[in-house]
């Protein structure tokens, strides 16, 4: 189990954040997002294989253009 944003989310074992955040319809060069997870932003460019342990609290972030 995972906490995103403050929920708790079921996950499995060895999932990258890519297939994580999947579910949520990133854009595919990660443009407009930050995730943080435990506290540390994780860049874009390392999604693919970063590995999300049992426990960690991920914060996803989506910017907004507006006035």
């Amino acid at each position: 189990m995972i906490e995103l944003n403050g929920r708790p989310l079921p996950t499995c074992p060895g999932c990258t954040l890519s297939k994580i955040l999947a579910e949520f319809d990133p854009p595919g060069d990660g443009r407009g997002i930050a995730v943080a997870v435990d506290g540390e932003v994780i860049p874009w460019s390392e999604w693919t294989h970063f590995v999300v342990q049992d426990g960690a609290r991920l914060e996803l972030v989506r910017a907004v253009q507006g006035g």
